[in-house]
């Protein structure tokens, strides 16, 4: 049985989301699950944050590319026309947090995902063996790590390759920033992931390979996570809670469908997952050090006052995580109760 899949998606850009799956991944590991993240966005800025300059290099330039190490590698023998798609070599962060490498030449599927949308109406296997990929890639990953749950990084946009890509969700977390361009990418993001939902589901009974599993095509809203890493500061915050006030009427209007639901303030409204602050200089410090805000000690520059925001954050994506996991059947172990690590 595959894990949960969780997919984090806006069709908007510059919103934090990929930070966000970024510090989640690194909590659901802390909190003691089995992680894989995938980077299905073609940009690869998940992987970076990841993996350093060396370690990419080595990677996508090395001699090693017939390893099937980043996601492109594994769906590209489908691509050729010379198989199917190919088990994938997960890159290791610890024992239980693992890596699906994300890869720039991805950008090259999003055709082929597009002209197979359509042949699928049309019964042949290949389109069903080429639309399902990521999902059996997933699914792959997920029994050869024996994984508790899958976290996917989309690009910002409504492509072939993330309706592919949403298709293989179970579960769907939308990061949003405090300005007009978000709930602008809402009032999109929400009527389209159902159209796709609705056209899936028209053609999984077409599948003429009954051998050849499907992912179900859930793609469930979960929630919306507001963070505040694109706030610009020359703005008046007066402008920023405008905004931030029309998220609940949009998101259960556009999103969820929920046309009577009576207009309830952001701090009460159910959908909402999270308010994360802007970590200002803690995000660039953790970048240079390749690990989560949460992670930092006084050795990697957080002292001081930095010390009691280092806290604050690990107990807000702590809340979140177990948030999301309650939303989405995720069974946190014990070690949910574990305190947050003395920084030294």
């Amino acid at each position: 049985m595959t894990p949960p899949i969780i997919a984090f998606f806006n069709n908007k850009g510059g919103v934090g989301k990929t930070s966000l799956v970024y510090h989640l991944a690194w909590m659901y590991f802390d909190l003691g699950l089995k992680v894989i993240v995938a980077d299905l966005d073609p940009q690869a800025n998940l992987t970076a944050a990841f993996l350093d300059e060396e370690r990419l290099e080595e990677v996508w330039e090395g001699s090693n590319t017939d390893s099937y190490n980043t996601v492109f590698r594994c769906v590209k023998p489908l691509l050729s026309g010379i198989g199917d798609i190919a088990t994938p070599n997960l890159e290791k962060i610890e024992d239980d947090l693992s890596l699906l490498i994300g890869d720039l030449q991805l950008s090259g599927f999003e055709d082929e995902l597009s002209s197979q949308w359509s042949d699928c109406l049309d019964r042949k296997e290949r389109a069903f063996r080429v639309i399902s990929a990521f999902w059996r890639v997933l699914s792959q990953a997920a029994f050869i790590d024996h994984a508790d749950v899958i976290l996917v990084d989309l690009g910002p946009n409504l492509g072939a390759i993330n309706r592919a890509a949403l298709i293989a969700s179970d579960y769907v977390v939308v990061p949003l920033s405090p300005d007009l361009f978000s709930l602008q990418g809402l009032k999109n993001l929400g009527p389209t992931v159902r159209r796709w939902r609705e056209e899936w589901q028209e053609r999984i009974p077409k599948n003429p390979a009954l051998d050849l599993a499907l992912p179900k095509g859930k793609m469930q809203p979960v929630g919306y996570v507001i963070l505040q890493h694109g706030v610009r500061f020359d703005r008046p915050v007066k402008a920023f809670q405008r905004w931030i006030e029309r998220i609940p009427h949009i998101y259960n209007t556009e999103v969820i469908q929920k046309q009577d639901e009576i207009d309830l303030p952001l701090s009460s409204d159910p959908n909402r997952l999270a308010l994360l602050k802007h970590y200002q200089s803690l995000m660039p410090m953790a970048q240079e050090s390749h690990k989560p805000i949460f992670h930092l000690k006084p050795a990697d520059g957080a002292i001081g006052a930095h010390i009691y925001a280092v806290r604050d954050v690990y107990k807000d994506f702590k809340a979140l995580a177990k948030k999301i996991a309650d939303r989405t059947e995720l069974l946190l172990p014990d070690a949910q109760l574990v305190l947050e690590p003395e920084l030294k």
